[in-house]
């Protein structure tokens, strides 16, 4: 941008696009504002119209709009052409269980590590664990109850690999709602010494395996 001519929306576009593109990670609303002479409120709804853009033109990649970020980041459904064209090694894939426990804190949270067991019907120590590992889950704080159980909400990278701009785009999920509430009462009969026991965010670093819960 030039100092001897205003930019237009269009110019201001680009030049989001230019820097998002050339980041290739997730850039706050405020920054693009400081860059581009705008307000954070107004690059955030310039970014959202441009999602919707991009969305409608059918193109590879998308703009996530996050809380206090976006970022450019390709369509999924494209990630084995990216991966045998880049050489990129299939891994770090979440474990079934571990996708399981990630589900119930995404439509549930916050939530204690006692309900996600509750839900599962198995201890989900080790999996909620693997998850803070790799930041798709954080504590958030504790819950006001006997023993104070650690409460836990998904990140903003969860949002990312899952192409997600926020919570409310999240699919149905009927079944698991109806395991959720069943849950509810099976939590309050949870011994809370149990919980002191075994006291949330406290786990073992281990390789990840689908044959443990």
């Amino acid at each position: 941008m030039t100092e001897q001519q205003t930019p237009t929306i269009s110019d201001i576009g680009e030049a989001i696009e230019a820097i998002l593109f050339a980041a290739g990670y997730p850039v706050k609303y405020d920054k693009l504002a400081e860059v581009l002479g705008l307000s954070a409120k107004d690059i955030r709804l310039l970014c959202e119209h441009m999602a919707e853009e991009y969305q409608k033109a059918g193109r590879g990649i998308l703009m996530l709009c996050l809380p206090e970020t976006c970022q450019l980041t390709t369509k999924e459904q494209y990630m084995p052409y990216i991966r045998e064209a880049l050489g990129i090694k299939r891994g770090g894939n979440l474990s079934a269980s571990s996708m399981e426990v990630l589900a119930i804190v995404a439509y549930n949270q916050p939530v204690t590590r006692a309900y996600v067991d509750a839900v599962r019907g198995v201890d989900s120590s080790y999996a909620v664990g693997s998850l803070l590992d790799k930041n798709l889950i954080e504590a958030c704080g504790r819950m006001d109850a006997p023993g104070r159980p650690m409460l836990y909400v998904t990140t903003d990278k969860f949002l990312r690999v899952f192409g997600l701009n926020s919570l409310s785009e999240l699919p149905e999920t009927e079944a698991l709602s109806i395991a959720a509430a069943q849950a509810e009462q099976v939590e309050m009969e949870i011994d809370s010494p149990a919980e002191e026991a075994a006291p949330e965010g406290e786990y073992t670093e281990v390789a990840e395996d689908d044959s443990r819960a």
